[in-house]
């Protein structure tokens, strides 16, 4: 069974939030994380009929008057991608059409991230069409966290806010007391994010996992980069998709002497088969956050899942007072 924990974050000023002008609603893709960000907020979900149409189409209507509001929509995009990426769409544009003065998409999770880039020819920068649809829907603002790659903040030519589940992995990290820490990235990818919690973990050393391919169909070479002999290995990632990577990783460290594995990521996307072989033994612990619903059948012991409910509340809030968001991250 997975084990929950949350940011010890204490709202600020939030009991005077202006109810008359702050509107928060949820897509379907993660109402439980919505409903933890409108308590933070002191405020309720606003209504809204979301169905489907016998052909498959999707149907939203906003059942309040939102004339002259701030309106943050909460859906990441994840499981089915297509079709929550598409409700929130229409939520955009349910919002422009009721004349809201400003329109927030609060992207949990942004789906397409991954394609942001060709890395051959005649390839989709999907990430960058995302960004159009969203912003030709209506948006005013995005918000997001823990970008697959920070530059899909430029794929946007209205504000962007990007924000970062760090705050709530490493205070969760700090209170199991662990020892001789070597914090890890699965791939040379991931160096800078690696490096970055490193740095916050009291300047714990840093190793990598660099994978290599001698030839074609030829199987990798995995190498350990930096010591890990006899530590705790913390495999740092934004997100765990199918475990693959990570998995490796683990298996390898495990080989070159290291004491304990644990992996730590953002958003627990967990396809097939992640969770065989997440579960297989060779992690202490999975950490992970609720950006993305995790349903029961995907669940394990080794499971923890952390709430970035009061990050994201935090954030709407500052948005809509005007203050800084960085200052909650330095």
């Amino acid at each position: 069974m997975s084990r929950s924990a949350t940011l010890s974050l204490q709202p600020s000023l939030l009991s005077v939030v202006d109810n008359n002008r702050l509107r928060l609603f949820s897509g379907s893709a993660n109402i439980s994380l919505a409903q933890e960000v409108a308590r933070y907020l002191g405020i309720d979900l606003g209504p809204m009929v979301r169905k489907r149409f016998a052909d498959g189409e999707l149907y939203v209507q906003i059942q309040e008057s939102i004339r002259g509001c701030d309106v943050y929509l909460i859906q990441p995009v994840c499981h089915p991608v297509n079709d929550q990426l598409m409700e929130l769409l229409i939520m955009i544009d349910a919002c422009r059409r009721a004349s809201a003065r400003q329109i927030t998409a609060v992207l949990p999770y942004y789906g397409y991230a991954r394609a942001d880039r060709k890395t051959a020819g005649r390839e989709s920068i999907a990430a960058k069409l995302v960004a159009n649809l969203i912003t030709e829907a209506g948006a005013n603002r995005v918000l997001a966290m823990d970008l697959h790659s920070a530059q899909i903040q430029g794929y946007f030519d209205i504000p962007f806010d990007h924000v970062y589940a760090s705050p709530v992995l490493l205070e969760y990290i700090a209170s199991q007391k662990l020892s001789d820490i070597v914090v890890v990235s699965p791939d040379v990818g991931g160096v800078a994010r690696a490096r970055a919690f490193a740095k916050k973990l009291n300047d714990a050393p840093l190793a990598i996992v660099d994978k290599r391919r001698q030839a074609h169909n030829v199987a990798e070479v995995l190498n350990v980069i930096g010591d890990v002999r006899g530590k705790t290995a913390i495999l740092v990632d934004d997100m765990i998709d199918t475990g693959g990577t990570i998995s490796e990783g683990a298996r390898l460290l495990r080989q070159e002497g290291a004491r304990q594995v644990y992996a730590c990521a953002t958003h627990a996307i967990f396809s097939p088969p992640a969770v065989e072989r997440l579960s297989s033994g060779v992690f202490e612990e999975v950490i992970v956050t609720n950006t993305i619903p995790i349903p029961a059948d995907r669940q394990f012991e080794q499971l923890t899942v952390l709430s970035v409910a009061n990050v994201i509340g935090e954030t709407i809030w500052r948005i809509h007072e005007d203050s800084s968001v960085s200052s909650m991250f330095r």
